[in-house]
C-alpha cells in the first residue's frame, strides 16, 4: 500500500523543553544534525508520500521555512564552492512533493488536530506521524512497515510497543485478538488507562495508517473531561465498522517529547553518525567511569 498523504500534527507548544522552545518549535530541535521533523518527513517519503500535511500553530513558521528554498544560503554556499553542503540543503525534499500547512487554532487534542487536515486529505488511506516519537529503523521505516501490513489486510493499522504495566497511564493502550507475526486485530483501545484497568501492556506509538472514515468519526467524537478530542476514541468506533490491526513495529522508539528520550536518541544516533560517530563513541567510552 503506497501512502500518498501523511499528516504531521505539530501545533503543540513543547512546554517540557522550555526555555529552548520559547521561540523555536520543538519539532525543529536537532537530533545530531537534523531536526525531529526532518526524520519524520524522511520516514513519510520512504513510504511513498507525495503530499505532506503539517497541522501547525502560529509559532511554527520555522517548519515551513525549513522545507522551503533558502535562496541567500544556497547562493552563498554555491559562491564558496561548498557543493556538499549545498546538496544537503537543496535535497531536503525531492521534486514532486507538496507541502500543505493547516492551522489548528485551538489546542483541542490530537483528534482535533487530525480533523483539521480533513479538507486536504482525499486518499482512501493516509498516514499520521507524530514527530516526537522518533523510531530508529535501520532496515525499514515504521510507516513503511504499517503500509506493508495495511496492504496485506486491506485496512487500517496502528503501531504499538510493549511498555511496563505501570506506564500504561501515559499512553493509549490496545486490546488485541492474539498476536501472530507481530500483529493482531484490534478489539479495543483506551486512552491512558490506570494500570489496574489496562487491557494489555501494548501502548500506541505515534504512527497510524487510517481510512478516510476516521474523519467522519472524529466529527462526532465528544471531547473528554479536558475538552480534547482524542483520536483513540474515534479509533475505538472505527474498529466497530471495519478492520483495524495493531502492529508491533521493528525498531527502537525514542520519546523525544521528553528530555530523557531526546538525550537517548541523540546519543544512539550520534554514535552511528558517519562523520562523528566513531570519535563520539570513543569519547563516551573514555568518559564513562
Amino acid at each position: 500500500m503506497r501512502i500518498n498523504t501523511v499528516v504531521f500534527p505539530v501545533a503543540g507548544l513543547g512546554t517540557r523543553f522550555l526555555p529552548a522552545t520559547k521561540v523555536i518549535p520543538k519539532e525543529m530541535l536537532p537530533v545530531v544534525d537534523k531536526p525531529l521533523i526532518q526524520y519524520a518527513v524522511e520516514e513519510a517519503l520512504a513510504a511513498g508520500a507525495k503530499k505532506l500535511v503539517f497541522v501547525t500553530g502560529r509559532t511554527k513558521a520555522a517548519i515551513a521555512d525549513h522545507f522551503d528554498m533558502a535562496y541567500e544560503l544556497e547562493t552563498e554556499l554555491e559562491k564558496r564552492g561548498k557543493q556538499e553542503l549545498l546538496e544537503l540543503v537543496e535535497n531536503i525534499l525531492p521534486d514532486g512533493v507538496e507541502c500543505v500547512y493547516v492551522r489548528q487554532r485551538q489546542a483541542l487534542g490530537l483528534g482535533h488536530a487530525v480533523l483539521c487536515a480533513a479538507p486536504v486529505v482525499d486518499d482512501d488511506f493516509f498516514g499520521i506521524i507524530l514527530p516526537d516519537d522518533l523510531i530508529d529503523h535501520p532496515a525499514s521505516p515504521a510507516l513503511v512497515q504499517l503500509a506493508e501490513h495495511g496492504a496485506r489486510i486491506g485496512g487500517s493499522v496502528i503501531s504499538v510497543r510493549e511498555v511496563a504495566m505501570e506506564q500504561t497511564a501515559s499512553y493509549g493502550v490496545v486490546e488485541v485478538d492474539g498476536f501472530e507475526d507481530r500483529s493482531g486485530r484490534l478489539q479495543g483501545i483506551v486512552e491512558k488507562p490506570d494500570p489496574a484497568d489496562a487491557p494489555s501492556n501494548l501502548a500506541v506509538v505515534g504512527r497510524y495508517l487510517l481510512s478516510q472514515r476516521i474523519f467522519e468519526l472524529l466529527r462526532s467524537t465528544r471531547p473528554d473531561h479536558r475538552g480534547e478530542i482524542q483520536i483513540t476514541d474515534a479509533i475505538a468506533e472505527l474498529l466497530r465498522v471495519e478492520r483495524v490491526d495493531a502492529l508491533r513495529f521493528v525498531g527502537r522508539h525514542y520519546d523525544c517529547g521528553s528530555k530523557l528520550g531526546f538525550l537517548q536518541a541523540t546519543v544512539a544516533l550520534g554514535r552511528r553518525h558517519a562523520e562523528v560517530g566513531a570519535a563520539f563513541d570513543a569519547w563516551l567510552q573514555a568518559e564513562t567511569p
